[in-house]
């Protein structure tokens, strides 16, 4: 399977990352040219497509990432210096926060690429910036984005238009 016009073949790239995380996937990111993904109405309708394009899984998204915000945000400052001890000591902790630091930072790559994909970089730019927040931006872009299909994006309303 090769998700680019450069014909770089994605499946090595993601089963090393299952060992390597983040780290395995920077080279194919660099390689990477992403192409406009041409979305048949009836391949809208399978799986995973369905699933991936529910509002229901953007909200539930949305929920679990301010969900986990909250609950590390009232954790007290001994849970803190425990984790900071873990971080230091252990390298699966250090490696594991490094890599979802990095995840993180991709976020607005991703959201970009989708927003390109849907022709709606000039009406949720502003998306793009909130993206960087961890767990939440890019679960409210979910949120908010328009749909893939063609009906159904003429009919999304636009969130710089009046009501």
């Amino acid at each position: 399977m090769c998700s680019s016009k450069s014909k770089v073949p994605v499946w090595p790239f993601l089963i090393l990352s299952c060992f390597g995380g983040v780290y395995a996937l920077l080279p194919y990111f660099v390689l990477w040219k992403p192409p406009p993904p041409p979305v048949d109405e009836s391949e809208l309708r399978r799986w995973p497509l369905n699933f991936l394009e529910s509002k229901l899984t953007a909200w539930i998204s949305l929920a679990a990432g301010l969900g986990m915000v909250i609950y590390a945000g009232l954790a007290s400052g001994a849970d803190w210096n425990e984790y900071y001890q873990y971080f230091n000591e252990s390298k699966f902790i250090h490696v594991m926060s490094l890599d979802f630091t990095l995840l993180s930072a991709f976020a607005p790559f991703w959201v970009y690429n989708d927003m390109t994909s849907r022709k709606w970089f000039d009406k949720g730019s502003w998306l793009l910036f909130l993206s960087l927040v961890p767990l939440i931006g890019p679960a409210l872009y979910l949120v908010l984005r328009p749909p893939l299909s063609a009906d159904a994006e003429a009919a999304a309303p636009s969130l710089t238009e009046p009501k």
